[in-house]
């Protein structure tokens, strides 16, 4: 039988071969979710011997590895916001970057009583369920045109303990059931709307690294022509979705900060800005419903 050493020099060499990126880290992680030992213990003992099905889970899933399968999807969960949250392949793997959206989310429902947050293209549900962890008094719903993606946001809602304050729905952007049955009431308005669209020009996917073009869903990537399609759709309906003095919040690409500032101003918000993330790069746009904006609605 080889050692905890043994397995992970073969898994780092394998991976290392296949040009992943981070060999060394991923091939550690799924000793770790293979063998059930902490890097800790890992140190204190690496001369310890592992049973052969471990050893061959280990190296079934280096294997799948090389082949630039996901991590996230080998091991069925990846940490966002300090949370573990199930993820497959029919979800965007949730990634640091949109932590950025959140926190931006946080620091402007946190000075609102029981808040009502709209999550557009939910996904895993990562960016609601964040949210509803974060302030136990908000209440949101979760709309996406996937329902195998949906299935997971439920079961994300489940396991974090807040499906008593998240809806999801199947909706093509906002005009699926739930959205025409609460069109034009109080039910259909929302402190915020915040949303990680598909962004990605459809021309440009074919040039994105493995990990994504062949394993994320296309659903989940693709922005149309220009990749600007669905912040245009969006923003044009969310001015009947949001309350007074509501928020829209975007994760954008990072060439696409003047666009979409340009998109929500067209559309009348205001105190419209972008929010560079830890490298530098512009990755979140927000705006303010205006008394403006209302006004026009209301004339419409």
């Amino acid at each position: 039988m080889k050692t905890l050493e043994e397995l992970l020099r073969e898994g780092v060499r394998l991976l290392e071969t296949a040009d992943i990126e981070e060999a060394r880290l991923d091939a550690w992680l799924l000793l770790e979710y293979t063998s059930g030992k902490s890097r800790a213990y890992y140190y204190a003992h690496p001369e310890e011997e592992t049973d052969g099905e471990t050893e061959e889970r280990y190296f079934n899933l280096c294997r799948k590895r090389a082949e630039h399968i996901p991590l996230q999807h080998l091991t069925g969960s990846v940490n966002f916001m300090g949370y573990d949250f199930c993820v497959n392949e029919n979800v965007l793997v949730p990634r640091q970057d949109t932590e950025i959206l959140v926190e931006e989310a946080l620091k402007i429902l946190n000075s609102m009583d029981s808040p009502r947050i709209l999550d557009m293209c939910t996904g895993s549900g990562c960016i609601l369920i964040s949210i509803l962890l974060e302030i136990p008094e908000a209440r949101g719903t979760g709309a996406d045109i996937s329902a195998a993606a949906l299935d997971i946001a439920r079961k994300n809602a489940d396991r974090l303990g807040v499906e008593d304050r998240a809806v999801f729905a199947k909706s093509d952007l906002f005009s699926g059931e739930y959205f025409q049955q609460k069109s034009g009431t109080d039910g259909g308005k929302y402190d915020m709307l915040i949303s990680n669209p598909p962004y990605i020009p459809t021309a440009e996917i074919r040039e994105l690294m493995d990990e994504v073009r062949f394993h994320d869903p296309v659903l989940a990537l693709d922005g149309r022509e220009d990749g600007l399609w669905f912040y245009r759709k969006i923003t044009e309906a969310a001015p009947s979705r949001l309350k007074e003095n509501g928020w829209l919040l975007y994760e954008i690409g990072c060439s696409q900060g003047t666009q979409v500032e340009d998109i929500l101003r067209n559309a009348g918000f205001v105190n419209v800005r972008t929010v560079k993330d830890l490298s530098g790069l512009d990755r979140v746009v927000l705006g303010q419903r205006s008394n403006r904006t209302m006004q026009e609605e209301q004339h419409v």
